[in-house]
């Protein structure tokens, strides 16, 4: 596949929302499918997305290639203590491979140069993510949620359409840009 070389990073619009959610389903959707098969419902619902944007102090941003909308992601900003939260993430389907997440992570991280840690979760069966994360762009696994240790009250629900036991193993990643500082 052809490595991609610019991507232009967009404060998501109203205009682009729909086309954004879709996009992420199908990403999302993939990722799980390709692992278990035919999932009966969408392993990331409408209304988690919906939830997610209106979170305090969500921020989305739409990735695009040659005018195609080619991956996103919404980041949860703390400006008090520059603790932020990669909250979802997401390369279109037909750009997966080619570099794309690197590149709009390296933009997210040049917008937000004050942040202290970063920290986002991903299931356990997404091997791609575990690679990314870790070894593209420097995030180490600091927590690992399961039946013994789920999820505490201040995350939200990870589950979403996914099997009761696809939805109850999770990695959480930090990432810390500043030592000292966590």
């Amino acid at each position: 596949m052809k490595k991609i070389n610019s991507i232009r990073l967009a404060a998501l619009s109203e205009s682009d929302l729909a086309e954004f959610k879709h996009e992420m389903q199908k990403a999302f959707q993939y990722g799980y499918e390709c692992e278990f098969g035919p999932c009966p419902g969408p392993v990331l619902p409408e209304t988690d997305i919906d939830q997610t944007l209106a979170e305090n102090g969500a921020v989305a941003y739409s990735a695009w290639v040659d005018n195609v909308m080619a991956g996103g992601a919404v980041v949860k900003i703390d400006p008090e203590n520059q603790n932020n939260q990669l909250e979802l993430f997401f390369i279109r389907t037909s750009f997966q491979g080619r570099g794309l997440g690197r590149a709009i992570w390296s933009e997210i991280e040049k917008l937000y140069p004050t942040t202290a840690i970063w920290e986002t979760c991903t299931p356990y069966f997404e091997k791609r993510n575990l690679h990314f994360y870790i070894n593209c762009l420097g995030f180490q696994i600091v927590e690992f949620f399961n039946p013994r240790h789920p999820f505490p009250e201040i995350y939200p629900e990870y589950h979403g359409g996914m099997s009761d036991e696809a939805g109850k193993y999770f990695f959480r990643f930090r990432k810390i840009m500043h030592p000292g500082n966590g």
